[in-house]
């Protein structure tokens, strides 16, 4: 009962501070811009704000943070459904896709980008090859607040429906708090009934890793090729990480910095006789 009242109390928020003009959001994905994530994003942001799309033409999963400098990029408008966002479909990553979007399409700052809703988690160590994550991350360099969503749940036809008033409720919050310099959300949501969704944490990113598997082929003309498999190990026992949240049916939110600078170790380094 809390959360509702609070749920409306910050959308009520939000329109009387901006009664004249709602907030902009920019919304990408990796996973192409007609994957059911995207839509169910899409819709729940037109609820929000005035919602422009860039997102890739295929598939972009696993891309990092990858960009597009060895070849031409291509950007065009495109209709997908009956809904008032803008969209337009991008040739390159999700980080090409913010990108353009900041330089070629919109005229000004959005307010907030979002990333996703991707099929499948970007938990623990899996935030370093997520393009979704790797959008969101695009954005904050450019000093948008920006939040990348994710659901466990790698099927195309993947129920979105439990993770709606979640997804509205962080991007609420976000709009209203805004977020530091630097800072992005990596939010990861359970595949589970709505009703089974305990609720939401704040957490730390769990160590983990994956453990890789080449599986070895060869063509029909005897040339060898390879699939990448492998299996997710956490090596993290501890009960304030996002993998643990979410193995126990919350909602987990990891605050992401890009600095990637080892500040402890600076010091040590300083002793070196470099």
């Amino acid at each position: 009962m809390l959360k509702r009242k609070q749920h409306k109390i910050i959308t009520f928020v939000i329109k009387t501070k901006s009664m004249q003009e709602r907030p902009l959001i920019l919304v990408t994905n990796d996973d192409g811009i007609t994957a059911p994530g995207i839509r169910a994003l899409i819709k729940i942001m037109n609820k929000i704000g005035e919602v422009v799309v860039v997102a890739p033409d295929s598939p972009q999963s696993g891309m990092g943070h990858a960009i597009t400098v060895d070849n031409v990029l291509t950007c065009n408008p495109i209709t997908i459904d009956d809904g008032p966002q803008l969209e337009y479909t991008c040739s390159g990553t999700p980080a090409d896709c913010v990108k353009m979007a900041i330089s070629e399409i919109l005229n000004k700052k959005p307010d907030l980008c979002v990333s996703g809703i991707n099929h499948g988690p970007n938990s623990s160590i899996n935030v370093i090859y997520s393009g979704t994550m790797s959008a969101a991350i695009e954005a904050g360099i450019e000093g948008i607040p920006a939040i990348g969503f994710s659901l466990l749940d790698f099927k195309w036809h993947a129920d979105f429906k439990p993770s709606e008033d979640f997804v509205k409720n962080i991007t609420l919050n976000t709009l209203l708090n805004g977020l530091p310099e630097g800072i992005v959300l990596n939010v990861n949501i359970p595949n589970l009934k709505k009703e089974e969704i305990k609720g939401t944490k704040i957490c730390r990113q769990a160590m983990g890793v994956w453990k890789e598997d080449f599986d070895k082929r060869k063509s029909p003309f005897g040339k060898e090729y390879y699939w990448l498999s492998g299996e997710f190990v956490n090596k993290d026992k501890g009960q304030d990480t996002d993998v643990h949240a979410l193995e126990n049916g919350y909602v987990s939110i990891v605050p992401v910095q890009f600095d990637l600078t080892a500040h402890h170790m600076i010091q040590k380094l300083n002793s070196w006789e470099l």
